[in-house]
């Protein structure tokens, strides 16, 4: 497999500071861009947007449910309408600033609950794509990979919309193909060589493990490393070597 490794950037807001964006990004494909609604701010956007551009990194808007409290990770109800309206929001606020600097939002990866959500609901991923296709079917749309990807492909084709199947590094899977929640403490891979070895053979064999070893044989377009975690530039570091 071709893949490329994302990290979520420019989580900063105003003087509180998160992740290692100028250290992490010269090592890295694709950046998920926050777009004020969990985390970031004008400036921290307009800086991380320019730092892409600097190293040749693709840009995603990376948007969820307004929720600074709570990092976006908590689920809220919404309507479809209201689902539609803060994606394309999230996505407006983060291209004036890739038009300032040249520099193209290329796919869209739903943030936290907002992600695990349009994975769980079909309507809210219905949401998600329409708010994708009424700004710029050009724009991909990042989604967790599952066994249930031919589904999801079929009604993002009815958008007009592609997908990219993303896969995690440094989180446990279920046998069923979904995240161990991050409530449970198995939820996180610390360990950096179990990180390198389930991406070397998911690279080459196409599967990685579950939480009680059974083979997920999963696309993969991009590997996600969380860009807050304590080892995460190490972890990518050592991740790039793998897949070159």
């Amino acid at each position: 497999m071709n893949i490329r490794l994302n990290c979520d950037m420019g989580e900063s807001f105003g003087i509180w500071k998160m992740g290692k964006d100028e250290e992490i990004m010269p090592y890295i494909s694709m950046a998920n861009l926050a777009c004020g609604f969990h985390a970031s701010d004008s400036v921290t956007m307009n800086r991380t947007v320019e730092l892409a551009k600097k190293y040749g990194v693709s840009i995603g808007a990376h948007p969820s449910y307004q929720d600074l409290i709570g990092f976006g990770r908590r689920s809220m109800i919404c309507t479809l309408e209201e689902i539609k309206s803060i994606v394309l929001y999230q996505l407006g606020a983060l291209n004036a600033f890739s038009k300032l600097h040249n520099a193209p939002i290329s796919y869209v990866k739903p943030h936290g609950a907002l992600y695990n959500d349009m994975m769980r609901d079909e309507n809210i991923f219905k949401a998600v794509l329409s708010a994708i296709s009424s700004f710029d079917k050009n724009i991909r749309l990042m989604v967790l990979s599952t066994i249930n990807n031919e589904a999801y492909k079929h009604t993002a084709m009815l958008y007009g919309i592609e997908l990219l199947y993303e896969v995690f590094a440094d989180r446990n899977y279920n046998d069923d193909g979904s995240l161990v929640s991050r409530i449970k403490p198995e939820a996180f891979i610390y360990d950096e060589l179990e990180v390198m070895e389930r991406v070397r053979i998911l690279a080459s064999n196409g599967y990685i493990n579950s939480i009680n070893d059974k083979k997920l044989f999963l696309n993969a377009d991009t590997i996600c490393v969380h860009g807050d975690g304590e080892n995460a530039l190490s972890f990518i570091k050592a991740l790039q070597k793998v897949l070159i």
